[in-house]
């Protein structure tokens, strides 16, 4: 018996959903000439690269910077809780905004990358940021471990 009965769904429902409907688009868009594609395809790189330049700020000169920061509040102040908070929270921010950011430009690389006549759907934020914290993360076990870790205390002197 089908499930379209109206005592069944209380009458709500009973075709489609609102808002689920097929896309339909006016007309297709234009395709741009070869030099036009060639253009876009420059500036889809131009703006991967500055994706890119972006989300590793996050992993080195930010909290550096954020640091030095919250140090330099810890020696004017004399207090190392306000230092690490100011530290922490500025940190905090830039990294939300770092992230607003690169959400953007990803957005924007994916138009860019269709206007170059590639069928982008989904962007590369996603794969950066990934690619990213797991090379942070094995540099840092690296560093942590060989050369700052037990390694000097083990070395002769």
């Amino acid at each position: 018996m089908p499930r379209n009965d109206p005592t069944d769904t209380g009458g709500l429902f009973i075709g489609r959903r609102p808002g689920t409907g097929p896309v339909r688009y006016r007309t297709p868009p234009e395709r741009g000439d070869e030099r036009r594609r060639r253009i876009d395809a420059l500036l889809a790189a131009a703006v991967l690269v500055a994706e890119l330049l972006i989300v590793l700020s996050a992993f080195g000169p930010q909290p550096v910077g954020w640091l030095w920061i919250g140090s330099q509040v810890d020696f004017r102040t004399g207090s190392v809780f306000l230092g690490i908070t100011v530290a922490f929270l500025g940190l905090l921010a830039t990294v939300i905004v770092t992230l607003v950011v690169a959400t953007r430009l990803d957005h924007f690389w994916c138009l860019l990358r269709r206007a170059a006549g590639h069928d982008q759907r989904d962007g590369v934020l996603g794969r950066i940021f990934m690619t990213a914290a797991i090379v942070a993360a094995i540099a840092f076990t690296v560093w942590l471990v060989l050369i700052e870790g037990p390694a000097p205390s083990i070395a002769p002197h």
